[in-house]
C-alpha cells in the first residue's frame, strides 16, 4: 500500500508531499503580479505585516496577504518577503523624498509652518517629519484661522521669519477663504502664505482607497462631519474620546505621501519651499 506519509512520520515535508510546488518569489518593489481568480493586476508597492500592498494601473491600491494565488507571467507563484540586503542605493522618507541619513539635528530656522487643527498637524508630522526636522522647520498648531491675525501682531513675520499657513476649506466663497484673502491684504502679506486644501476636513484627504472604502461617505447639513462619518462607517462617535480614536485609527492606515490627495500634497511642498527659500 502507498503510505503517503512515508515510513518516518518525523520527517521533514511530509506535509508537502504530494502537493505541487510553486517558485518563491520575492515580492520587490514594482514587481507585476495578478491576484489569481481575482483578475487583479498591480505593482508592488511595499510590504507590511504580513501583506504586500499592488497599485494597479488606474492608481487603486489592494492589500493582500503574503503567500500562494498568485500568478507572474501567467505561472503560479509564492510572495515571500524579499531577503535582507544592503542598500543599493538611496532610501526615501514617508515624503517621497530622498533621506539624507544620519546627521545632526540642525538648529530650528525662524520661519515655521502653521497649521490649523490637531488632526492636520499630525497628519503633517507623519509624511513631512523627516524633511522638516532635516530643514529645521518647526510646525506649530493653530487652533483657528480666525486667530492668526492675532497671532501676527504678537510676532510679526519678516524676510528672515516667514510664514506658511496650511487650512482646511480653503474654496471660493468660503469663511476660510474671506479671513486670508483679508489677511493677505493687511501689513503682514508679504511674508506670510496661506494655502490650504478643498476639503471640509483633513481626514478627507487620506485616500479612501487607504482604508479600504470606495469613497468618503455625504454629511447632511447640520450634522458634525465628523460625527457623521465615523457612523456611516459604523464606528463608535459618542463624544470626542470616540472621535479621536478614528482618527488615530485613519492616521493609522498613512504610511506614506501616496495614501494622500494630491491636493493636499502640493500645498504642503508649496509651504515648505515658501519657508525655506
Amino acid at each position: 500500500m502507498d503510505d503517503r506519509y512515508g515510513t518516518d512520520v518525523l520527517a521533514a515535508g511530509w506535509r508537502n508531499a504530494g502537493r505541487k510546488q510553486v517558485a518563491r518569489v520575492e515580492a520587490r518593489r514594482d514587481l507585476v503580479v495578478e491576484v489569481a481568480g481575482d483578475d487583479y493586476v498591480g505593482a508592488v508597492t511595499r510590504i507590511e505585516s504580513g501583506h504586500v500592498e499592488l497599485e494597479d494601473r488606474h492608481g487603486r491600491v489592494r492589500l493582500f496577504p503574503l503567500g500562494r494565488g498568485f500568478l507572474v507571467d501567467g505561472a503560479p507563484v509564492e510572495l515571500v518577503v524579499p531577503a535582507a540586503q544592503a542598500p543599493a542605493g538611496r532610501t526615501r522618507t514617508a515624503s517621497g523624498s530622498f533621506a539624507a541619513g544620519p546627521s545632526r539635528a540642525r538648529v530650528a530656522r525662524a520661519s515655521r509652518i502653521l497649521v490649523e487643527g490637531k488632526h492636520d498637524a499630525e497628519l503633517v508630522e507623519k509624511v513631512w517629519g523627516d524633511d522638516l526636522r532635516a530643514e529645521g522647520v518647526v510646525v506649530e498648531f493653530l487652533q483657528g484661522l480666525d486667530l492668526l491675525e492675532d497671532l501676527l501682531a504678537a510676532e510679526p513675520p519678516t524676510a528672515e521669519r516667514r510664514y506658511g499657513v496650511l487650512v482646511d476649506h480653503l474654496v471660493p466663497g468660503s469663511k476660510e477663504t474671506r479671513i486670508a484673502e483679508q489677511i493677505r491684504r493687511g501689513p503682514h502679506g508679504r511674508h506670510l502664505k496661506i494655502v490650504g486644501h478643498p476639503h471640509i476636513d483633513v481626514w478627507q484627504c487620506v485616500q479612501p482607497a487607504t482604508l479600504g472604502i470606495p469613497a468618503w461617505p455625504n454629511v447632511p447639513r447640520g450634522v458634525d462631519w465628523k460625527t457623521g462619518v465615523s457612523r456611516a462607517l459604523g464606528w463608535p462617535a459618542d463624544d470626542h474620546v470616540d472621535i479621536a480614536r478614528n482618527w488615530q485609527r485613519i492616521l493609522a492606515s498613512v504610511k506614506t505621501y501616496r495614501d494622500l490627495d494630491p491636493a493636499l500634497l502640493g500645498r504642503v511642498e508649496e509651504l515648505i519651499d515658501f519657508v525655506t527659500s
